[in-house]
């Protein structure tokens, strides 16, 4: 593996080495609190703005394409710049997107949301770019697989409370009759119904962007340490001597494609859940504690990794545990079927399959990152990049589950899940050890 190393003159100490951990641990919980608020605001803007599912879905699209645009430019303008600043720079990009919210809202034009969360995006993408060598740098190589999860545990935990908190401050009791009414009001009361509806953002995002503007200078002001991704160990040095180019590395290219379909399914199983509990006559305001039960089991599978990845079973065996039941799971998705009683809603058994999947995502992510960027060396840096440009499958993957939600319906479009796993079965078995393209 490539090495990672600080710039200082002395390595961190145990407390510097936890405070840092701890500050990007915080990132890491800003992240999904940004990131998975999106599973509400989906459902939100639908009714707000007068949405098709595939229209509704563009939220998701708008906001991840941007990691695709700028997780390469990203890793340039950090290498220029240096990591703190790059970081402060990704955060006052979030705090402009945030403020796009206010005449988008003032005007409830979608396209201005749009724009809004593709600026957001941007801000993460370069955050997330810049923030991943650090779980690596931070402690002994070998524990990087719990580092990882414990990330991923600050990340969901934000999205198990981001919807809920979105909905506490977003929506009212009175809202459900409301939703119901509006097929019959007149156009006029029609629109200032759901002009006042998505006016609503307005405080909480302004509010949001004055935090993230404020956020971005302390971390540039904070002690994390600048960290220098260009030096290789002599081993990795003479394997890659001859390589000239990021692609003579399959098992990086196809990783990247594994990112692409974990995360395309994970935000599929997370995003759409609200909308599939409401084609079974479940209400917004009941259905919005479905995305937090998949973060919470997500959160649980990370836990399992800590404690028994590698001492019970190594990375690779749960990467294989966790796309076979994700594949499993999907089936069960499409042809389960029978009403169930269960936290206290009643709905068709196959919802808790989505719910499942949550457990089946969990480790994913975790066992890909590790066997894609093996030996990559020098290239280390640019190879995150591509794998930071596989989370555009956020983007594509919900419109294709949103076009054939259109077409079909909710249930029979979570059909686009099945060779996604399909594929991660394969990368877990065989596709992580190809070292050279077959003729």
């Amino acid at each position: 593996m490539s090495t990672t190393t600080i710039t200082e003159k002395k390595p961190l100490d145990k407390s510097e080495t936890r405070l840092s951990l701890l500050l990007v641990g915080v990132m890491f919980f800003i992240f999904g609190f940004i990131s998975w608020v999106n599973s509400i605001l989906i459902p939100y803007f639908k009714i707000a703005c007068e949405l098709t599912s595939f229209q509704a879905y563009l939220v998701a699209f708008a906001f991840y394409i941007a990691y695709f645009i700028m997780s390469v430019p990203a890793s340039y303008m950090l290498k220029a710049v240096g990591f703190k600043k790059g970081m402060m720079f990704g955060f006052w990009a979030m705090s402009l997107g945030a403020f796009i919210f206010v005449p988008a809202a003032q005007t409830r034009t979608y396209e201005i949301f749009l724009l809004g969360l593709f600026t957001i995006g941007i801000g993460l993408a370069i955050l997330q770019t810049a923030a991943n060598p650090y779980i690596t740098l931070l402690g002994p190589k070998d524990r990087a697989a719990q580092r990882i999860s414990m990330m991923g545990i600050c990340n969901k935990a934000a999205g198990i409370l981001s919807p809920l908190i979105f909905a506490a401050v977003i929506l009212r009791p009175t809202d459900t009759a409301m939703f119901a009414e509006l097929e019959t009001m007149s156009e006029a009361a029609r629109a200032t119904a759901l002009d006042e509806l998505v006016r609503r953002v307005i405080v909480p995002y302004s509010v949001l962007g004055t935090f993230l503007f404020v956020l971005g200078y302390l971390v540039y002001r904070s002690p994390l340490p600048e960290i220098n991704t260009e030096q290789e160990t002599p081993e990795v040095a003479t394997a890659n001597a001859g390589k000239t180019s990021i692609f003579q590395f399959p098992h990086l290219i196809l990783g990247a494609l594994a990112i692409f379909l974990h995360v395309g399914t994970q935000v599929i199983a997370i995003d759409t859940i609200i909308s599939y509990a409401g084609s079974m006559g479940i209400g917004l305001l009941e259905a919005k504690v479905f995305p937090s039960y998949t973060l919470f089991l997500t959160i649980c599978g990370y836990v399992i990794g800590i404690v028994a990845i590698p001492r019970f079973m190594s990375q690779v065996t749960a990467l294989r545990i966790c796309t076979g039941l994700g594949t499993i799971f999907t089936l069960l998705i499409l042809f389960a079927s029978g009403t169930t009683n269960f936290m206290g809603h009643s709905a068709d058994v196959s919802i808790w399959f989505v719910v499942l999947l949550g457990l089946a995502n969990s480790l994913i992510w975790a066992g890909i990152w590790p066997l894609a960027l093996d030996g990559l060396g020098r290239f280390t840096k640019l190879g995150a990049s591509i794998l930071i440009m596989g989370l555009c499958g956020n983007a594509i993957l919900p419109l294709f589950y949103g076009h054939f939600a259109d077409e079909f319906d909710l249930r029979s479009a979570y059909w686009v899940l099945f060779p996604c796993y399909l594929y991660l079965v394969f990368y877990a078995v065989k596709g992580h050890k190809v070292r050279k393209w077959a003729i």
